[in-house]
């Protein structure tokens, strides 16, 4: 890479993690704001809600990547051409290729490392935030719904054939991944209500295997009487306690209590699987999986959209304008991203168009947007 090639990515480089950290800095102040109600309850205290906060910030980091790129790169951009530094690169021979292979190159690292808090980091902090302020505030996660949460289950043989299909019902999942107030319909491979079970308590001890307590089952038992007439009988059967296989494991479960876009990649994989294996509708999930996957691409896209910004000189608006713009773009683009999101799921598109067609559209008003600037005398 040329002097001038560093000079121009280390300069937006610089101007990105300023306005990210300007973000970063927004964002934990209003949620450490929005924590202080909660003070006082339970064991939680200040200390508890700044740990809280700090442990959410790599999840903003994430989610604000992309815009703080574009306003970053803007920023660095309009400060080059308000003080000439831009036409005095260009005519030193920078052309639009050399510029643009500058952002990208800078715009690369931050994808990259967006990928990876995306993936490896915010997650699993994410998780450790909520389970420190559960812990804390002495509560636990309740379900989706009103009756908790609903979760499919197949209990398989050796050779992967289904033996017996169940709809688990988990009443609240604590910090722990522990279950309480369990209730499990079991049916065989006709959809015949077999057993209901229902659990105080449920602990997973591992290899797919959970330790339920103050079990209460009901068996459905089918018969037929003397005259060949089918008859149904019931017997109810109380254990303190006994063990449970299931190829639902705490990992799956606390998936299913997540919002799609806090898991990581390989856990909207699982867990997507598992959905398909159960015959279950997992387009929401295929949706988040595929922004897993685009999301750090529009980095890129963010730091190329901005680069026309450069070749404005001073006259065609000040650094002010210029940056506001950027905002305007960087918000255009986030609820272009949801609404897509929600267009692809409500007409069943395919997954990796939904989520690929805000990036596609801002990269082709890059490309247009470079090539108006290029026609500019």
């Amino acid at each position: 890479m040329t002097v001038i090639g560093r000079y121009l990515s280390r300069e937006i480089a610089i101007g990105v993690l300023f306005v990210l950290f300007g973000f970063l800095g927004l964002f934990a102040f209003f949620d450490l704001v929005n924590e202080l109600d909660d003070l006082g309850r339970g064991a939680y205290r200040i200390q508890h809600a700044v740990a809280f906060v700090a442990l959410t910030l790599p999840s903003h980091v994430y989610e604000l990547m992309p815009i703080a790129a574009l306003i970053g790169a803007i920023y660095a951009l309009a400060q080059f051409a308000s003080h000439s530094e831009f036409t005095a690169m260009r005519a030193a021979g920078m052309g639009r290729t050399l510029a643009l292979r500058g952002v990208l190159i800078v715009g690369a690292a931050f994808a990259v490392l967006t990928a990876v808090i995306g993936e490896a980091v915010a997650p699993p902090a994410e998780r450790l935030a909520q389970s420190l302020r559960l812990t804390a505030l002495g509560s636990a996660v309740g379900g989706q719904f009103r009756s908790g949460m609903w979760i499919k289950d197949t209990l398989r043989d050796v050779d992967g054939t289904p033996l017996r299909l169940r709809f688990v019902n988990i009443g609240v999942l604590r910090p722990d991944a522990s279950l309480d107030n369990l209730q499990i319909f079991e049916f065989d491979t006709e959809f015949t209500l077999r057993s209901v079970i229902r659990a105080g308590r449920a602990v997973f001890v591992g290899d797919g295997r959970w330790r339920l307590t103050d079990i209460e089952e009901t068996e459905f038992i089918s018969g037929r009487t003397l005259d060949r007439l089918p008859t149904l009988s019931s017997r109810v059967v109380k254990q303190a306690e006994r063990e449970w296989a299931s190829e639902l494991g705490p990992e799956i479960v606390r998936v299913a209590m997540l919002e799609p876009d806090r898991m990581s990649l390989i856990g909207l994989v699982q867990y997507t699987r598992h959905l398909r294996e159960n015959r279950q509708n997992a387009e929401r999930y295929e949706i988040a999986l595929w922004k897993k996957i685009v999301y750090p691409l529009a980095v890129i896209v963010m730091m190329t959209l901005a680069l026309p910004f450069g070749y404005l000189q001073v006259r065609a608006g000040s650094i002010g304008y210029k940056v506001f713009a950027g905002i305007m773009l960087g918000i255009a683009f986030h609820f272009l991203n949801g609404l897509f999101s929600h267009l692809g799921l409500l007409n069943t598109w395919p997954a990796w168009l939904s989520v690929s067609i805000p990036s596609m559209v801002a990269l082709a008003v890059a490309f247009c947007m470079l090539g108006w600037v290029g026609r500019m005398k």
